[in-house]
């Protein structure tokens, strides 16, 4: 395994997806969250923040994780593996998640459905974000 573009692209990827995060909860589905009955669910805008570094080391490991499983099938064939590694990635985490949450919390299918939609582009974006960042540098001919 390349090393350093394992680390580089685990770098890029948190930051993308951390900026994504924060564009579709923080700005698309602000007003979503904060009406009801989702906002009966939710923590106090005070209790999240308190506990916004779980997040944060979450979203670290799960970028380690999704960086790490990229390396180890890495094939070099560009932006088609890194469309076909998002797509299973965002079905395999997305999917379960966000309908795994519908069975066990009183959610509103609506946001379930958002989640699942945005969570598989967020997949799609760093499956190529990853096929970019990790692809080796060419060799030089003389």
């Amino acid at each position: 395994m390349h090393t350093k573009k394992f680390w580089i692209t685990f770098v890029v990827v948190f930051v993308v997806m951390e900026v994504l995060g924060y564009l579709i909860h923080g700005v698309i589905l602000a007003e979503t969250y904060a009406a009801e009955p989702l906002k009966s669910i939710f923590r106090s805008e005070e209790e999240m923040m308190s506990m916004m570094w779980v997040m944060y080391l979450m979203d670290l490991v799960w970028a380690y994780f999704f960086v790490f499983f990229f390396a180890k099938g890495y094939e070099n064939k560009g932006i088609g593996e890194g469309l076909r590694y998002g797509l299973y990635i965002g079905l395999f985490f997305n999917l379960v998640f966000s309908y795994s949450s519908y069975a066990i919390y009183p959610l509103t299918y609506g946001i379930v459905l958002q989640w699942f939609i945005y969570g598989l582009i967020v997949s799609l974006i760093l499956g190529v974000v990853a096929s970019f960042t990790f692809k080796p540098v060419a060799a030089k001919t003389e």
